[in-house]
């Protein structure tokens, strides 16, 4: 699978720099730090929609929750790798440009400036990000051995949300916040983060009952501990990320509603 690692390599930075010369060429007078911002985006909205199509076809093809295969699983597994490395060093690259449009010209202070920026803004979501490189892919790859591949795509399908999420950025960044299309696409981001974040975790834990003949609550007595405390694990930066959707949401929608009644 290394092929699969090499082409990542490729593709995601790649289509990162053809995304900055686009809109370099759409856009022009914007900052360098704003180009980062919408590519990084437009490659992280790419990916969501890969990743949420592959998991869909794993979860559709493997009939047997625990045994049966799907090469995709695997696949995307090592596709990951590549990834989150493009991802990581991109939110770096953001708050490089960031410092260097603030005119931080001196090497060693522009590279603390960026660092300091990124780990102070950025931290949580380089948490996720080293988490995933460092615990979640391998055990998917080397530990889980040869079962489990439709909770694999259980998991992919959570990207489904982030083209939304990434859009939403988007078109604050564009000064739409205030647009239909905005406020259309929050109610996306709240049904699909909750749908493919939030609820797939009781879904999981239902298709292993329904497979097992195990009521749903049940189930987290009939599975080993270490599968519980990884889905604990996973599942308590979701409902943190969907507490903070929430909290946006009711003030988008608020200030809507004041608006309209003045």
């Amino acid at each position: 699978m290394w092929h699969v690692v090499a082409a990542g390599f490729l593709f995601f930075p790649g289509l990162y720099q053809l995304c900055i010369r686009c809109a370099r060429r759409a856009l022009p007078g914007w900052l360098e730090a704003d180009y980062s911002l919408l590519s990084s985006r437009i490659v992280s909205s790419i990916h969501g929609v890969i990743a949420a199509v592959s998991g869909i076809t794993v979860i559709t093809s493997c009939k047997d929750v625990k045994y049966d295969r799907h090469w995709l699983a695997t696949a995307y597994l090592w596709l990951i790798i590549p990834y989150m490395v493009y991802d990581t060093y991109a939110m770096y690259l953001r708050h490089w440009y960031k410092c260097k449009d603030s005119k931080v010209l001196n090497g060693k202070d522009h590279f603390s400036s960026a660092m300091n920026s990124l780990l102070r803004k950025e931290f949580l979501m380089l948490v996720h990000h080293i988490s995933i490189l460092t615990i979640l892919v391998p055990i998917g790859l080397f530990i889980r051995g040869d079962i489990g591949d439709f909770y694999i795509g259980c998991l992919l399908v959570a990207e489904l949300s982030t083209p939304f999420v990434s859009l939403g950025k988007i078109l604050i960044q564009m000064n739409l916040q205030n647009s239909l299309l905005h406020k259309v696409n929050g109610a996306f981001v709240l049904l699909t983060f909750f749908a493919c974040r939030i609820l797939l975790f009781p879904f999981m834990y239902h298709a292993y009952g329904k497979q097992f003949g195990i009521p749903l609550y049940k189930v987290p007595f009939n599975i080993p501990l270490h599968c519980n405390i990884t889905i604990a694990t996973i599942m308590a930066p979701q409902i943190y990320w969907f507490s903070l959707i929430c909290r946006k949401a009711i003030r988008l929608y608020s200030n809507s509603a004041s608006i309209k009644d003045r």
